[in-house]
């Protein structure tokens, strides 16, 4: 016979298993998938169209749509940064990977308004290094939420794409190492 404890953690078990089955297979569903049309600009104001834009070249692209996705999106940068753009020197010159990196806070609903806003202040915060990186998207939510399978609100979620355009490996969440190296599998 169960005892209370040991009822409840049974089903606690079985619905962590059941999200992360869910969460596995919707995301899952989306290898070979072309990545959809997304409007974009960069920090100076320059329209460009995912995935046409970056045809050619695989491409990793993190989306975040809310301050708290943001956040954690962020702390992705500098980890990105030295493994993809970084240049290898010396002995490893012309080792690396040649892929497009993009970060892309996305603005919509109330607010898409204050994209020109977020715009001016990585201007004044943000490493220039980076503003080749950090595109903006201000527009409806409702496609991507349903095309790319967010589920959470507030956790970023990182796209692979080959080069022309479809999608070959999906993540989410904080940094960690291991996902980089997932990433970067991905690429071989």
């Amino acid at each position: 016979m169960l005892n209370l404890t040991e009822f409840y953690m049974k089903h606690i078990l079985l619905a962590i298993v059941m999200t992360i089955s869910t969460r596995t297979m919707g995301q899952d569903s989306l290898i070979g998938k072309p990545f959809p049309s997304m409007e974009v600009e960069t920090i100076n104001d320059v329209k460009l169209k995912l995935p046409d834009s970056v045809k050619g070249k695989f491409t990793l692209l993190g989306l975040a749509y809310s301050k708290k996705a943001e956040d954690e999106l962020i702390t992705w940068f500098e980890p990105v940064f030295q493994k993809f753009v970084d240049k290898p020197q010396g002995l490893f010159k012309g080792f690396g990977h040649e892929v497009n990196i993009f970060f892309v806070p996305m603005f919509t609903g109330i607010n898409a308004a204050a994209m020109g806003l977020a715009k001016r202040k990585a201007l004044k915060k943000m490493d220039p290094q980076l503003f080749p990186y950090i595109l903006f998207y201000k527009g409806q939510l409702k496609t991507y939420k349903e095309s790319l399978n967010f589920d959470t609100r507030d956790t970023p979620y990182f796209f692979v794409l080959n080069s022309i355009g479809e999608i070959i490996y999906v993540t989410s969440g904080s940094f960690s190492a291991a996902k980089l190296d997932d990433i970067e599998s991905a690429l071989e």
